[in-house]
């Protein structure tokens, strides 16, 4: 399926009425300077999708728009393992938008420590969803 750090083709979130679903149906979160929307979808034969956005409202410059992807790409594809895994697990697709809403641009590491505090957040709803069905309580 997915092979180590890759980020295919396949692996990308396209298609407007997608997009659009996973705007108007997603759950939101927000890892400063990163803002989540994920959603679940039945299972599909690739178990997370990703899109990444930088505003141009807040980055006028092509440039910073496109390194600042370029850093939540390479950040996504180091630990998507951590999502992967858990979907993967659990039998479910994950769709999901990353955005970014800081008017300054940040370091790769600073990225990187985000971008693992976001998909842990994410594996965590999973897992404590998967718990709460084990006692019989509903969590969500």
């Amino acid at each position: 399926m997915t092979n180590g750090n890759t980020f295919p083709k396949a692996e990308h979130l396209c298609g407007e009425i997608r997009i659009s679903r996973l705007f108007s149906e997603g759950k939101a979160f927000i890892v400063y300077p990163l803002r989540i929307v994920y959603r679940v979808v039945d299972r599909n034969e690739i178990p997370v999708k990703v899109m990444f956005s930088v505003p141009k409202k807040r980055f006028k410059r092509a440039v910073k728009r496109n390194r600042l992807k370029r850093l939540m790409r390479e950040a996504y594809r180091q630990n998507k393992e951590i999502l992967t895994d858990t979907a993967i697990h659990h039998q479910l697709t994950i769709e999901m938008a990353v955005g970014y809403v800081s008017d300054e641009l940040v370091d790769f590491e600073t990225m990187q420590s985000k971008m693992v505090s976001a998909l842990n957040k994410i594996a965590a709803k999973f897992q404590t969803k998967q718990t709460a069905e084990n006692t019989g309580e509903n969590e969500f």
